[in-house]
């Protein structure tokens, strides 16, 4: 017997049918479902959206029973593999993923999914409780605070030089991003980092030019 002739049969070996019985698929898809439940539940708890969008929340706590599901079927059979592998290269999924923590707990559901699939249960347990700490252990973490974005309307052109002196005196540090001059008059947007943001609307507002004074909160980096 060649060399190809025992990598062929150790793989035609490797995909019989009758190797996972009923009971043992019926045990991992359940499994797959109370890990996925599991996540569904922490994904509200640390969720801090406004908007609830209950449709993803359901659809990621199934992907670990439906991965686990396609594990198991490509376990069963090298021709279910193979037509698996084919069918998933030609999905596109296009919804866009906003937010980098549902990304992660959509790929947490896909990795329990495969590893219940595999029949690592207390490797998927491991892993949900390691990830669990993980994240709020993270959320504790102290970050210093975010700065503030600062728009400024002034009906007086000139009237840069007395807003930068308010702002300075009233924020630990700012940085101009951007100016729109008109004839009309001027459109600042300045980044500031201020302990008293009552005290610093207060000093430009009593600036006469001044008509509109904005203070925006951001998250993540800010481009402008």
């Amino acid at each position: 017997m060649s060399f190809q002739d025992v990598i062929k049969k150790s793989v035609m070996e490797g995909f019989t049918a009758n190797d996972i019985p009923l009971a043992q698929m019926v045990s991992i898809l359940a499994i797959a479902f109370l890990i996925g439940v599991y996540i569904f539940f922490i994904y509200r708890l640390v969720n801090r959206s406004a908007l609830y969008n209950r449709s993803f929340h359901v659809a990621m706590a199934m992907i670990s029973v439906v991965t686990a599901g396609i594990i198991v079927a490509m376990q069963s059979s090298i021709v279910i593999s193979l037509g698996m592998v084919g069918a998933l290269s030609i999905v596109r999924f296009r919804t866009a993923i906003k937010d980098t923590m549902d990304l992660l707990f959509l790929f947490w559901s896909i990795g329990e999914g495969i590893i219940c699939g595999a029949g690592l249960f207390e490797l998927a347990v491991i892993v949900a409780l390691v990830v669990t700490a993980g994240i709020f252990i993270l959320e504790l973490v102290p970050i210093s605070k975010k700065p503030y974005v600062l728009i400024v309307n002034s009906s007086d052109t000139g009237a840069e030089e007395e807003i930068l002196k308010r702002v300075s005196e009233n924020s630990r540090s700012y940085k101009v991003k951007s100016r729109n001059l008109k004839k009309t008059g001027l459109d600042m947007i300045i980044e500031v980092s201020t302990r008293s943001e009552k005290e610093l609307m207060e000093a430009l507002n009593s600036i006469e030019k001044v008509e509109n004074i904005s203070l925006l909160t951001h998250e993540g980096e800010l481009r402008i």
